[in-house]
């Protein structure tokens, strides 16, 4: 991969409100470099259900994004509580979310699948007390 431009963003855990800070600005680097709108697209919602993933579940972590001529990998990082089966929480719908932050409309159990459809390769490392770590990729050509 030919390296265009790595970017890292820490995500607050403490803000819903501040939660896709990080996926806006990747929007608009990826803009200015003149990647594709359908490749800008994928990258943003995968980003975006990771920030909201840190917020609820993690008390926030770190997105980092190497952007190359090729693929885009994005590694999503926290230090929650981990995903205790990770098979479950792949499936559409299920969730741990509080029913308070359900009632502000997040935590609908989409997050995860959402990721693993918008990316090429999706990789999960997690230890329950530990934390967890995302790894995605897109390809652009």
């Amino acid at each position: 991969m030919s390296e265009l431009v790595k970017l890292h963003y820490d995500v607050d855990g403490n803000d819903f409100s501040a939660a896709g800070e990080a996926s806006m600005k990747i929007k608009k680097e990826l803009r200015n470099l003149g990647f594709p709108q359908d490749i800008i697209r994928r990258i943003a919602i995968a980003v975006y259900e990771g920030e909201i993933n840190m917020v609820i579940h993690a008390d926030g972590g770190t997105a980092d994004v190497s952007v190359g001529l090729d693929e885009i990998d994005i590694t999503l990082a926290d230090k929650g509580p981990g995903i205790p089966d990770v098979e479950k929480a792949m499936q559409k719908g299920w969730s741990t979310a509080s029913e308070e932050v359900r009632s502000a409309g997040f935590g609908a159990g989409m997050g995860l699948p959402n990721m693993k459809k918008n990316t090429d390769e999706m990789e999960i490392e997690t230890e329950v007390g530990v934390g967890t770590t995302i790894h995605m990729k897109v390809y652009v050509a």
